[in-house]
């Protein structure tokens, strides 16, 4: 299916690409054509106007009157062999003629950089010659932008088909999460069911009370492991839960696992009640890998301090360590899935907490700041 939407994206920036050159090029060739066109009706209009002065049939002067009157759009400007305008002209503000002197010279620089000035042979003896500089019409314009037009089409059509396509890809990578962590919780269930009715058996035996202890905690944590998984796959219900004692129940649960060079210290701000809606399973997994991600960057002795406080409507948790920090380039990376610096790992921890805080919870997180050799301080954003 991946294979396929790359195939599709191929194929759709060869189809744009190929649009976008066949338009300019047509463009181009009908540009050119009306081009020679209008040179040849500012020829046309130079020569009545010569044969208009050198006669007085009425024929020649009604043939002549009505080759001015075809050019509606050909703005004109005849001047003599200096370029000084004579004061005829064609298709301009007449308006802007009387109002300004300049006005018709001004133009005549302007249509000279546009088109070549068209010379008409006024007389032979002495050689007077007459020039009709023009500018382009309605129609040559319009040709003219027409490409760009057509191209930011193009760039819209791209644009909108990629962003579909990725939503699809978004929406696939998503079915496909969701399938498996059902699988996952669905594979967990049998096995630690089966560990559930092993422990009872054990536990007739009085002398394995402790091990059956130690036996409870870990199927429990299997448990809860199994709860995840099949709660990832799902929109699970958000209950009201007190942060402060539920982030410390996880940061007393990690403290027991982590060496004793480590310490810890909850900050709240006298605070001992910041209460909203969580999913606290899932809550406590995103905590969990964060304070994991922490005790891995420290790697001898050092520092976890965890800051909750409550602003407006606001909740902001800090998660903080005096670890090796993260490498610049890195911190556009770390919440991708499969990124990872651990020798071991999937990399999917990071990207799971993004995923949870931010469409289960409606959050943010994001790396707040991280300083190579300082350490590095995780933010997560709620609202109370």
């Amino acid at each position: 299916m991946f294979q396929q939407i790359f195939n599709w994206r191929t194929v759709v920036a060869l189809i744009a690409i190929a649009i976008a050159m066949s338009t300019i090029f047509y463009s181009k060739y009908v540009a050119e054509k009306i081009a020679k066109e209008e040179r040849a009706r500012v020829v046309a209009f130079g020569e009545s106007l010569k044969m208009k002065a050198g006669s007085n049939d009425l024929n020649v002067l009604s043939f002549t009157n009505q080759i001015a009157v075809d050019n509606k759009d050909i703005p004109i400007i005849e001047t003599n062999e200096n370029n000084i305008p004579t004061g005829i002209y064609s298709n301009l503000d007449s308006t802007k003629v009387k109002s300004d002197a300049n006005y018709l010279s001004k133009m005549v620089f302007q249509f000279g950089t546009i088109n070549e000035p068209v010379e008409v042979e006024i007389a032979k003896q002495p050689l007077l010659i007459n020039k009709y500089f023009y500018g382009e019409s309605t129609l040559q314009n319009e040709v003219r932008y027409y490409p760009i037009v057509q191209l930011i089409i193009v760039a819209l059509f791209i644009f909108i088909t990629f962003f579909a396509l990725r939503s699809n890809y978004r929406s696939l990578q998503n079915q496909v999460w969701a399938g498996m962590a059902k699988e996952t919780a669905h594979q967990l269930g049998t096995p630690v069911s089966s560990l559930e009715g092993w422990i009872e058996l054990l536990g007739q035996n009085t002398a394995n009370e402790k091990i059956v202890e130690e036996l409870k905690k870990d199927v429990s944590r299997l448990r809860l492991i199994s709860d995840r998984f099949g709660k990832i796959g799902s929109r699970p219900q958000l209950e009201e839960r007190n942060l402060i004692t539920q982030i410390s129940s996880v940061v007393e649960y990690m403290k027991k696992r982590a060496t004793e060079k480590v310490s810890f210290l909850i900050t709240t701000h006298d605070t001992t009640e910041i209460k909203t809606a969580i999913s606290a399973t899932l809550f406590d997994w995103v905590i969990e890998n964060l304070l994991k991600n922490a005790l891995d960057a420290i790697e001898a002795s050092g520092k976890i301090v965890v800051d909750v406080k409550q602003k407006s409507n606001s909740i902001f948790i800090d998660i903080s360590d005096t670890g090796k920090g993260i490498e610049r380039f890195q911190l556009d990376k770390i919440f991708k899935p499969g990124f990872t610096t651990k020798k071991r790992g999937w990399g999917l921890g990071l990207s799971l907490s993004k995923r949870i805080i931010e469409q289960i919870h409606n959050g943010e997180i994001f790396v707040k700041n991280s300083e190579i050799g300082k350490g590095t301080t995780f933010r997560i954003v709620l609202k109370s």
